[in-house]
C-alpha cells in the first residue's frame, strides 16, 4: 500500500506540530516542515511518521530545495500553517517593514508552497490544502492591521484557488481559529513582552490550545474526498467575536 504523505509548514510549534501529530496518529506519514530544524527533529524523535525538513516559507530557494527532496513521495494533503502576527501598531504608526513580513510570511508563503506542490496534489489523485487563516480575516480590529490584513487576503487567496481548481479532484479549506493560547504567538506579536502576551489570555477560563485546532484539521482533511469543509470558524466558548470576549478577573 502506497504512504500518503502530508506536509505541514510552520512545523516547530504550535497549531503546526499539533497538526503534524494529530495526523501521524491517523494513518498520514507527515512531512514537517519549518526553519527550527531542531525542534523538528525532536518532534520526530517522539512520534512515529513524521520526518523532519528545513524550510522557509518566505525564500523561493528553499522552497525550491524542499520539494526536491520530498519529489516522488505521494503528497496528497498540504497544511498551509506557517503565518504569524508581528506587531500591535495602529496603521498611523505602522512599519511597513512589518507589514511587509506578515504579508510575505502568511500571504506568498502559502502561494508558494501551493504553487510549488501543486503538480504532486493532481497526481495523488485526491488533493487537500488547507490555510489556516484566522478571525482576523473576517473582522478588523484596532491595533492588528497587519496580521488583519495579511489574514484577510489568506481568506481571498482559498477563494480563488477553490474556483481556478473546480472540476479537479483537489479540496481548498480554510480554518479560521480564534483566540489560541499558544505557547508564542502572543509573545512574538508583542516582541517578547511576557506581560503583554500574558494579558490577551488573562481572565480566559478556557481558551483554544493548538490541539483544538489540530483537531479541526485532522477531521476536515479525513472526510471523505467528495466533501470539502470550504471555511470553518473555531472559537472557545468564551469569545463571541474578535472584541468580545468574557473574562473573569
Amino acid at each position: 500500500m502506497t504512504k500518503s504523505y502530508a506536509v505541514v509548514t510552520g512545523a516547530s510549534s504550535g497549531i503546526g506540530a499539533a497538526t503534524a501529530v494529530a495526523l501521524a496518529n491517523n494513518g498520514f506519514t507527515v512531512i514537517a516542515a519549518a526553519r527550527r530544524l531542531d525542534r523538528l527533529e525532536e518532534l520526530a524523535k517522539n512520534h512515529a511518521n513524521i520526518e523532519p525538513y528545513f524550510l522557509d516559507v518566505t525564500d523561493e530557494k528553499s522552497v525550491s530545495d524542499f520539494v526536491s527532496q520530498v519529489a516522488g513521495k505521494n503528497i496528497s494533503v498540504l497544511i498551509n500553517n506557517a503565518g504569524g502576527a508581528f506587531d500591535s501598531q495602529s496603521v498611523e504608526n505602522a512599519d511597513v517593514e512589518v507589514w511587509r513580513k506578515s504579508y510575505d510570511v502568511n500571504v506568498l508563503g502559502t502561494v508558494r508552497m501551493v504553487r510549488a506542490l501543486l503538480p504532486a496534489l493532481k497526481v495523488s489523485g485526491n488533493g487537500t490544502v488547507v490555510l489556516i487563516s484566522s478571525t482576523a480575516g473576517y473582522a478588523a480590529y484596532e491595533y492588528g492591521g497587519s496580521y488583519v490584513a495579511a489574514k484577510s487576503a489568506e481568506v481571498s487567496l482559498a477563494r480563488t484557488m477553490r474556483l481556478e481548481l473546480n472540476g479537479l479532484p483537489i479540496r481548498i479549506i480554510e480554518i479560521a481559529p480564534g483566540m489560541v493560547k499558544t505557547d508564542e504567538f502572543a509573545k512574538v506579536r508583542f516582541g517578547g513582552d511576557i506581560e503583554k502576551a500574558e494579558a490577551v489570555y488573562k481572565g480566559v477560563a478556557e481558551p483554544l490550545v493548538a490541539e483544538d485546532v489540530a483537531e479541526a484539521v485532522r477531521w476536515t482533511v479525513m472526510l471523505p474526498g467528495h466533501v470539502n469543509i470550504d471555511s470553518l470558524v473555531i472559537r472557545p466558548v468564551a469569545q463571541a467575536a474578535n472584541h468580545k470576549v468574557h473574562r473573569v478577573l
